[in-house]
C-alpha cells in the first residue's frame, strides 16, 4: 500500500463555496497536524480558516505533497492548472488528486513526475490489484458505521471513534475506504471504484490478521438501503467482517439522497437488516452505538431526541463530531 507524505499543501482552486472545498476541509478537520497551509486562486469562496501560502512557500515551511481538496463539476482538471502541477513537480511536491479525472491522464505533468521522480496519487483510482474476498475469519478486531443513507456521517463517525480510542491509549488505525478518507489517512483504498467482484477482497486486503487488541475502524460507504450504492455497503460488511457496528443517521431527510421517491428508512431497519448481514461472516457482529448528524436539527431537541433513540435501541446514541463518541467506546 501507498502512503502519502506529508505535512500537505491544501489546493482549493476556484471553490465556488464551503461544500466544493469538502475533502479539504475533511483533512484540516480531521489531521491538521498535517496541514502546511491552504492554496486559492482568485476569486475562491471557499476558506478552511488557515493560512494562505504558496508553492514556494509552503515547501519552505515544510509541505510536502500538494492535494487537490476541492470537488468541481464533473471532476475535471481544468488546463490552466496544469502550469501550477508542473511548478509543484519542479519543487519537490507529490501531488495528491481526489478529483474524478486523473493528473497521470495529463501527459505533460504525468511525463514531469516520472522524469523527477515525483509521484502521483489519483486516489479515486486504485492501481493495486485485489483478490476476490474468502470470508476466512481473521484476527484483530474490526468496527464497520453503516447508514440509513449516503452521505449521513459515517466518515466523521468512525474518524471520530478512532481519535477517542487512540485518546484512551487503545490500539486503533482508521481505514480509508474513499477519496477524503484516504487524504486524511494517507493510505487506503477507494472501494466504489474496484471492479465488483473484488470489492471484498480489498476490504479484506486494508483488514488484515492483527493483534487480539487492535481495531481496525472501517470508513463507511453507501447505505443498504439506497438502491444506487447499496453493493459497496455489502462489500464492506462481508469484506470488513466487522465485530462491532455503528447505525448512522441524519433525521431531517425525508428521502434517500438523489433519490426523491425512495423514502429512508428507519434505524431499526437499518439494525435488523445489517446484523443479518454482518453475522454471515462474524457470527458475533453487534451494533454497539448509534451515531446522529444533528446539524440541521434544532438545537433545543437534540438531546431529547437522542436520549429517545438510547431508549428505543438500548444502544448509546450521540453527535460524533459535536459531542464525540465516549459512550461507545465505554461500551467497545
Amino acid at each position: 500500500m501507498f502512503q502519502i507524505k506529508t505535512p500537505y499543501l491544501l489546493f482549493l482552486g476556484a471553490a465556488t463555496d464551503q461544500l466544493a472545498a469538502k475533502t479539504a476541509r475533511g483533512i484540516n478537520d480531521w489531521r491538521p497536524e498535517n496541514v502546511i497551509a491552504q492554496m486559492r486562486l482568485e476569486k475562491c469562496q471557499a476558506d478552511l480558516g488557515i493560512k494562505d501560502m504558496g508553492l514556494q512557500e509552503a515547501w519552505d515551511n515544510g509541505a510536502r505533497t500538494l492535494v487537490l481538496g476541492v470537488a468541481n463539476r464533473g471532476g475535471i482538471i481544468p488546463s490552466h492548472w496544469i502550469d501550477l502541477l508542473q511548478d509543484a513537480l519542479e519543487i519537490g511536491y507529490d501531488i495528491a488528486n481526489g478529483l474524478h479525472n486523473k493528473v497521470r491522464d495529463i501527459d505533460e505533468v504525468a511525463g514531469l513526475a516520472t522524469k523527477l521522480d515525483r509521484n502521483i496519487y489519483d486516489v479515486r483510482h486504485p492501481s493495486e490489484t485485489f483478490l476476490v474476498g474468502s470470508g476466512e475469519k481473521r484476527s484483530g478486531k474490526r468496527l464497520l458505521p453503516v447508514g440509513t443513507d449516503c452521505s449521513c456521517g459515517k466518515m466523521y463517525t468512525a474518524l471520530a471513534l478512532e481519535k477517542e480510542m487512540r485518546a484512551r491509549g487503545m490500539n486503533a488505525d482508521f481505514r480509508a475506504t474513499g477519496q477524503t478518507g484516504i487524504l486524511i489517512a494517507g493510505s487506503g483504498v477507494s472501494v466504489d471504484a474496484v471492479v465488483a467482484d473484488f470489492m471484498s477482497g480489498a476490504v479484506e486486503a486494508i483488514t488484515p490478521a492483527h493483534n487480539d487488541d487492535h481495531w481496525d475502524i472501517i470508513e463507511g460507504q453507501g447505505s443498504l438501503f439506497h438502491p444506487s450504492f447499496s453493493g459497496v455497503t455489502a462489500a464492506l460488511i462481508h469484506g470488513g467482517q466487522p465485530d462491532a457496528l455503528v447505525a448512522c443517521h441524519e433525521p431531517t431527510r425525508t428521502h434517500m439522497r438523489g433519490l426523491a421517491h425512495q423514502p429512508v428508512p428507519d434505524l431499526g431497519e437499518l439494525i435488523s437488516l445489517t446484523t443479518i448481514m454482518a453475522k454471515i461472516v462474524n457470527k458475533d457482529a453487534r451494533f454497539v452505538g448509534i451515531c446522529v448528524n444533528t446539524s440541521n436539527m434544532e438545537k433545543d431537541t437534540i438531546d431529547s431526541y437522542l436520549r429517545g433513540l438510547e431508549d428505543k435501541y438500548s444502544l448509546p446514541a450521540c453527535d460524533p463530531y459535536a459531542q464525540g463518541t465516549a459512550s461507545i467506546v465505554d461500551t467497545l
